[in-house]
């Protein structure tokens, strides 16, 4: 009944969950530097929240010092000047272009809706900052023993995706989302004038061929039936055409499924970069962060929301995976987590366009699904709480999936 009674009470809260959505998309914000996007949710919270992670916050839905759920939505925005032509698009040179808006407006609709029944066990609905940047907001609740304060035993999230059929959602057990690195590789070699390249060691060059030398690695490294991907997105050298300059950097992200192939990937880098480097006369010193580990679903929290899909009003999505990343996957590795994808593909006015594209804009109805899509998670969250899966071990005292 639970299920039902959050879904009955979440069609009164739509509507204002939609112009929130509409306010918050109008003026996003960097990871961070979240703290008015933070008091705009609150303005729509009818309890009392607490700060946490510098700009993000945390509010709970039932009595204090039980066993709690929580259900997770992301504050940030990216970098980004979006150009979907909205009469509510940002104009401030940051975008929400990966669904943040809605996930964050969806939760306040499932808290208010929530607050009005009674629920079987507490909800803490977690704003959470900085999934698009680093240091990551995740990381940060987790160093600051914040799910120990409120007594959550799991964290669900939910996440809009454009390669799922609308209407449907994925919740497979395992692993969803690849582990992924950040890599600068700063080469450094002779600079000097154009007209006499002889005398320099040039570092673009050596840079140009990296760059064709680290797309191969993939292909050649890591079994063709793995996921996997290597990306370089930056590359900076010199001032002007006749220069040859005495550095440059490039700045590369790789991701994989399998942890032992991300470590094999961040091996072959550091080889690739320096060889090739030294065969241009120059240096490469690489720095390596570790963003995300892999985003692994706890088999029991999946099973438990994909039975309840259908009353949800969702159809199960095929099986799905990819190599983004998200800092979800850190509570993983504290908790049991489920992360569950709705479908924005063949949505009504959805235009096709991929996550963090400048023109990607869920249509308004995703708010209701993500709203109901969250519901469905929690509940699931209570099943496994009071369930116990195949093999005779509850959910909650099973270490945390690799």
């Amino acid at each position: 009944m639970t299920l039902s009674a959050l879904l009955r009470l979440l069609d009164d809260e739509l509507p204002d969950a939609i112009r929130l959505r509409h306010r918050l998309h109008a003026v996003p914000e960097p990871g961070g530097a979240e703290a008015e996007t933070c008091a705009v949710i609150a303005e729509h919270l009818p309890l009392p929240h607490r700060v946490v992670a510098g700009t993000g916050m945390l509010v709970r839905v039932g009595r204090d010092g039980e066993p709690a759920i929580g259900v997770r939505a992301e504050l940030d925005g990216l970098p980004l000047t979006e150009r979907t032509g909205a009469a509510f698009a940002s104009a401030n040179g940051h975008m929400h272009a990966c669904g943040h808006d809605v996930h964050l407006a969806a939760l306040v609709a499932l808290v208010r809706a929530a607050r009005r029944t009674e629920l079987p066990a507490p909800l803490v609905a977690i704003f959470q900052p900085c999934e698009e940047r680093h240091p990551s907001g995740a990381v940060a609740l987790l160093r600051d023993g914040e799910l120990e304060a409120e007594a959550v035993e799991s964290v669900v999230a939910v996440h809009v995706h454009p390669d799922l059929p609308w209407g449907t959602i994925g919740a497979d057990p395992g692993t969803v989302n690849a582990a992924a690195d950040a890599i600068r590789i700063d080469v450094e070699g002779r600079g000097g004038h154009a007209a006499y390249p002889h005398r320099t060691r040039d570092p673009v060059l050596a840079l140009s061929q990296l760059v064709v030398a680290l797309h191969g690695l993939v292909g050649r490294r890591i079994d063709p039936v793995h996921g996997a991907t290597l990306t370089v997105g930056a590359v900076h050298a010199g001032t002007a055409e006749n220069v040859i300059p005495g550095a440059g950097h490039a700045l590369v992200t790789v991701r994989a499924l399998d942890p032992a192939d991300q470590h094999e990937l961040r091996l072959a880098v550091r080889e690739c970069a320096e060889h090739v480097a030294a065969a241009h006369g120059c240096t490469a010193r690489l720095t390596f962060t570790k963003s995300e580990p892999p985003l692994v679903n706890d088999p029991a929290l999946a099973e438990a929301a994909r039975r309840r899909a259908a009353a949800a009003g969702f159809a199960l999505a095929p099986a799905w995976h990819s190599c983004g990343g998200d800092d979800f996957a850190h509570y993983g590795t504290a908790r049991p987590t489920l992360m569950a994808f709705v479908g924005l593909g063949g949505a009504p006015g959805f235009t096709h366009a991929g996550l963090h594209d400048p023109r990607f804009l869920p249509p308004d109805e995703a708010v209701a699904a993500c709203a109901r899509a969250q519901a469905l998670a929690y509940v699931a969250a209570l099943s496994a709480r009071s369930g116990t899966p195949a093999g005779g071990t509850s959910a909650w005292s099973r270490p945390a999936s690799p």
